[in-house]
């Protein structure tokens, strides 16, 4: 951690003169709090800068200027990374940021997929056989580390029997061939997400399975079984949407989780997404980078948990907005 930054970005040629410059431009000769409040003034969308370094924000529109300030309206600045020299941070991250959404969407797809029939067998078949096995299955899923069964998968599937599956170890969404163009490889996509979706399966079987267990007892499920309705009916269509609120809560929170906890499977596949650009950022000392991808995250956490409580109002109509 204690690096010089100006230092980093001038590497074998830097010079005293040369890091007063940059320690003035970036501010880094200044106390701390005074460096924060800069990085804030960064990120705000209306900013007050100095007239002369006005220029030097992209997507900007100024507002006001005069022979000393400038008011600028533009789109939040992470400045540049560190190690990539005059590389936007903004640049960086949107490059990552659709393979990591892409990754951890179809993980947390395939983990409902078939994590809510399989707590819906757990519930109608209780305390069975395929109950019980489904059950120790489950809880053997959310005990490994995902990082484990990333290592576990890459040594079978994609080494052992490589001839049979042709995945490949590492490998992101889209690679480059040696003329230079890019190719969609959607094989390089299985792996990881079914690695992702392993834990977060296991947690919602067991969900969906003590749920439902507690709805059936519900006096509503009684009289709709009164009416003449079949079992596996009145779990689908009324038991099974009554006990998912808890299944989206997991769900959205895994979701969220999945953009910084993929950080060990996308650098185990070289999946080229948010969790392998930070761990590179935190191995190169690249300050604004770390930084900026721990906003993004930041960010997304916020905007689910909003949208999570969106869904709550659709699946239980009892839950009003104030």
């Amino acid at each position: 951690m204690p690096s010089d930054p100006a230092k980093m970005m001038l590497g074998n040629r830097d010079n005293e003169k040369q890091l007063e410059e940059i320690n003035k431009k970036y501010h880094f000769d200044k106390p701390l709090i005074k460096q924060y409040l800069f990085y804030i003034n960064d990120l705000s969308p209306l900013s007050i800068h100095n007239f002369s370094d006005a220029v030097s924000y992209p997507n900007s529109f100024c507002l006001y200027s005069d022979s000393k300030t400038s008011f600028l309206i533009k789109l939040p600045y992470l400045r540049t990374s560190f190690y990539q020299k005059n590389v936007l941070v903004t640049k960086l991250i949107s490059t990552s940021f659709f393979n990591t959404i892409i990754l951890s969407f179809l993980a947390i797809s395939l983990a409902l997929l078939f994590a809510i029939p399989l707590g819906v067998l757990c519930a109608k078949y209780k305390d069975t056989f395929l109950d019980k096995f489904i059950s120790s299955v489950s809880i053997l899923g959310m005990s490994l580390p995902s990082f484990l069964i990333a290592i576990i998968f890459a040594y079978f599937f994609a080494y052992h029997l490589a001839w049979l599956t042709g995945l490949n170890i590492t490998g992101s969404l889209y690679e480059i061939n040696d003329l230079g163009e890019r190719k969609l490889q959607l094989k390089n996509i299985i792996l990881p997400s079914l690695t992702l979706g392993i834990r977060p399966m296991a947690v919602i079987i067991n969900l969906v399975r003590n749920s439902l267990i507690d709805e059936l007892s519900s006096n509503y499920v009684l009289l709709a079984r009164s009416k003449g309705f079949s079992y596996l009916y009145v779990i689908i269509v009324h038991a099974l949407r009554n006990s998912l609120t808890s299944v989206v809560t997991t769900a959205s929170g895994w979701f969220a989780g999945m953009l910084s906890g993929a950080v060990f499977v996308e650098y185990i596949f070289g999946w080229n997404g948010l969790g392998k650009l930070l761990v590179d950022a935190l191995v190169n000392v690249d300050f604004p980078l770390v930084m900026g991808v721990i906003l993004v995250i930041s960010t997304c956490f916020i905007i689910i948990n909003i949208l999570v409580d969106l869904i709550y109002i659709w699946l239980d109509p009892r839950v009003k907005i104030v």
